[in-house]
């Protein structure tokens, strides 16, 4: 499951995974995580499985302790065999203020009735938790009959279930795709699987689970996941610190240079640079709203935009004209194109191009360039096996 601008990205993701058989269903928007839930386990019985079991997994998960994970999910889909909508809670090292928290019924049971999720707590709260022991944290993991899940989901959000039917019913197939129906599920009011559903269902469980789990959907998140150095910092490309400690520096391209931080984020990618202090890692979704309100492209695009045979990325732009970077995959050609209101000059600086301008085809190695005027019907094809790149450059 993701959303369709994702597709591309998840598509190579397979590919350089060796999943070669993968259905990937895309979401038109996004709306949050119980109708795309449901969306999934339409298309797993359309797969033909006899009432099969799903394993809800968000992508933004680390998983130390593999072997202990396997363990905890063959418990969960006994569980879940048995009609039981089964959720991960994670047995807490640390009275941690970032995730949500599941009440048991059976303190340090492997598996207990689900009694309560409970909201982020402040500091106290959670280290009462902590000493309590009847709290795990809500990993958002999931496991349950896809029958048993969409039966609970018609009881307690009836109105979200028909709509996801009539998006699962209105889908556009691909190859290894399905696009929901737009119309259908714009109009879902999105929620989270938590509040439509396993708060109100009486057959929720959770099974504890000790396997180095990480939710890795922060900056503070990532910087507690990788190695530091003797300052305690994660330092990711072309930094230099000076009388740094507890910092999380990402350079994307641009030298960062860094003097007399403490417990502060300094991300560099081609399009933004963002500074925070670590502990208000959560609050960059206020920053995205604002740059949304502002309209700013920044809230929605990438700098590189993936697409089926590649990707490019936006280098420079002003009035009338921008410069991009394209990179096509071996054996990759973009559609048959024409402009009415831009020209365009390619330069290829690696690998071989094979060009077709109105009537003529040819090709283009290293150092050699090409003019596509205004209106001119033309191709691009990376005819070779290795990587072509070119630079762009649009006037008009």
């Amino acid at each position: 499951m993701c959303n369709e601008a994702h597709r591309f990205l998840v598509a190579d993701d397979l590919e350089a995974a060796g999943v070669a058989d993968a259905l990937v269903v895309l979401e038109p928007v996004a709306r949050n995580t119980a109708p795309a839930i449901a969306a999934a386990a339409h298309a797993a019985v359309a797969e033909g499985a006899d009432d099969p079991v799903l394993v809800v997994l968000p992508s933004d998960h680390l998983i130390r302790n593999e072997g202990a994970f396997l363990g905890a999910l063959d418990v969960a889909v006994s569980e879940a065999r048995e009609g039981a909508l089964v959720t991960f809670g994670v047995v807490p090292d640390r009275p941690a203020t970032g995730y949500g928290y599941i009440r048991t019924a059976e303190p340090g049971a492997e598996v207990a009735n689900v009694e309560a999720f409970v909201e982020k707590p402040d500091a106290v709260t959670a280290a009462a938790y902590l000493d309590g022991g009847r709290h795990l944290w809500n990993s958002g993991m999931f496991v349950f009959r896809a029958s048993r899940f969409l039966e609970e989901l018609r009881v307690h959000r009836p109105e979200m279930a028909r709509l996801v039917e009539d998006a699962w019913a209105d889908r556009r197939d691909g190859e290894g795709s399905a696009v929901l129906g737009r119309e259908a599920f714009e109009a879902i009011q999105g929620e989270s699987v938590d509040y439509a559903v396993m708060e109100n269902t009486s057959r929720g469980r959770v099974v504890a689970l000790d396997a180095g789990w990480d939710d890795v959907g922060s900056w503070d998140a990532l910087w507690s996941v990788l190695p530091h150095d003797g300052g305690g910092n994660a330092v990711e490309g072309d930094c230099v610190a000076v009388d740094v400690e507890g910092c999380y520096l990402r350079s994307s391209g641009r030298l960062i240079a860094a003097v007399g931080l403490r417990d502060q984020i300094v991300v560099e990618t081609a399009d933004a640079v963002l500074v925070a202090p670590r502990d208000r890692a959560q609050d960059i979704r206020t920053i995205v709203q604002e740059l949304a309100r502002s309209e700013r492209d920044e809230a929605d695009l990438p700098p590189r935009v993936p697409r089926p045979w590649g990707d490019y990325e936006s280098i420079d732009r002003g009035d009338g004209y921008q410069v991009k970077r394209i990179t096509v995959k071996p054996g990759a050609a973009l559609s048959v194109q024409k402009h009415h209101h831009r020209a365009e000059h390619w330069t290829v600086v690696q690998g071989r191009a094979r060009v077709l301008c109105d009537d003529r085809e040819f090709e283009l190695g290293v150092n050699e360039s090409t003019f596509i005027p205004l209106g001119a019907i033309h191709r691009l094809k990376n005819p070779g096996d290795e990587l072509l790149v070119l630079i762009e450059v649009q006037c008009g």
